[in-house]
């Protein structure tokens, strides 16, 4: 049985597209990092999940080459290097030196980048990327405080970061179908272009995309991808309805922990916090007692648990003149490090205490909290929202919901619970 080995750049990332491969007919298994020993389920798909988005070049590297090498191990002989739709990255990298490092342990000189997402207003036209109706370098995006994306287009990008050629397979060569998509990417290799960016404007374009490209060896993209991909291998779809009945959620009382500062969280947070008990992490409170606060905070959640029919919230989502503000005082390395290890010390607490659900904002802050505990593998459940599927530990009752930050409409908290009630 041939299988697909996904490489996700971060933890939200990798269960994003864990779900669109789940929904659209293949079984899929994810891990945390890169296992010392494991024997990976029956499943068409493994995922692994790592923490390289905005770490140094080198260390991302060394991470992804890791996980190339042991899902090789695993059976797999077609790869995916997964990263967010709105291709989160700096002038130096992560997306560009990781794609060019995959390519030459693979022995390859070409590949894909596909981030677009229209179900999520993900949009690529004519190599520029949009967010809804905005370009990308128009959109909140601009003001990330880790990536900030100040380029729409793809091409600018992705040359700027890696060592090739980049140029684009555009609306009028998807809407001819895949023959002709794979046509025009033999075109561009013969020209010596190593990275092809492929339009798509509408969810058939992705489906015409996974046809074409299912004898590549490596494609790259966000998570829309993985629907096209997902439908050009499946045989048996059945597979991933089984798939999904194995990560349904399950165990008894559930918290919410958002450590995201995206618009779409900052939303989330405001409508949750009308409807069920919340409050806000202070920074200053992290850094100077970091384990009395925590303690603290999950006294908090156990007083507001009582009684409540949502769980409650703590949050460290900011506007961006609060963002601005946290960090000009605290600095932002070092107040973002102080919030993440209190969420893992707070999930960590809660845990032992009897929770077994937990609901996660934010790419950096899932990857922190699904370490803190102790969580290796997953079954990937139903999608609560498209890219944000429930998931579940495959050895203890323990289940995460986890947020990519710009991911899920305003009531996503709310709708995690009770459309899968305890």
């Amino acid at each position: 049985m041939k299988r697909i080995g996904v490489i996700a750049d971060d933890f939200t990332g990798a269960t994003d597209i864990a779900s669109f491969m789940v929904q659209n007919g293949l079984s899929v298994i994810q891990v945390n990092g890169v296992p010392e020993q494991f024997d990976a389920p029956d499943a068409r798909v493994i995922v692994v999940s790592l923490k390289s988005r905005s770490c140094p070049v080198p260390q991302a590297i060394e991470q992804a080459l890791a996980a190339l090498a042991w899902l090789r191990q695993q059976g797999c002989d077609r790869f995916y290097f997964k990263y967010c739709s709105t291709f989160d990255s700096t002038a130096e990298g992560n997306i560009g030196p990781v794609t060019d490092a995959l390519l030459d342990a693979l022995g390859e000189t070409r590949t894909v980048i596909s981030p677009a997402l229209p179900v999520n207003g993900r949009t690529v036209y004519q190599g520029y990327l949009f967010v809804g109706d905005q370009l990308l370098a128009e959109s909140g995006m601009r003001h990330h405080p880790v990536t900030p994306m100040t380029d729409s287009s793809l091409v600018r990008l992705m040359e700027r970061q890696a060592r090739g050629r980049a140029a684009v397979v555009n609306t009028a060569v998807m809407d001819k179908g895949p023959a002709a998509v794979r046509d025009r990417l033999d075109a561009l290799a013969a020209q010596g272009i190593s990275y092809a960016v492929l339009d798509a404007t509408c969810e058939q374009h992705l489906v015409t995309q996974g046809e074409a490209l299912k004898a590549m060896t490596l494609v790259t993209g966000g998570s829309g991808l993985a629907i096209g991909i997902a439908r050009a291998w499946a045989v048996e779809p059945q597979q991933g309805a089984d798939a999904q009945q194995a990560g349904w959620p399950q165990g008894a009382r559930a918290v919410v922990l958002s450590g995201s500062c995206s618009q779409m969280t900052n939303r989330q947070v405001e409508a949750y916090r009308r409807i069920a008990p919340a409050r806000s992490v202070e920074v200053a409170r992290c850094l100077e007692d970091a384990d009395g606060y925590a303690c603290e905070l999950c006294g908090w959640v156990e007083e507001a648990s009582a009684g409540a029919a949502l769980a409650p919230l703590l949050y460290a989502t900011a506007d961006a003149g609060a963002l601005q503000a946290i960090q000009q005082q605290h600095g932002a390395a070092r107040s973002s490090e102080a919030v993440e290890q209190l969420f893992a010390a707070v999930a960590r607490t809660l845990h032992a205490r009897g929770w077994q659900r937990f609901i996660v904002a934010g790419g950096e802050t899932s990857g922190v909290v699904a370490q803190a505990l102790g969580v290796t593998a997953f079954h990937i459940g139903p999608a609560i929202s498209p890219g944000v599927p429930w998931v579940r530990d495959i050895r203890q009752p323990l289940s995460l919901a986890l947020k990519s930050g710009n991911f899920g409409d305003e009531a996503f908290f709310a709708r995690a619970q009770t459309e899968f009630p305890l």
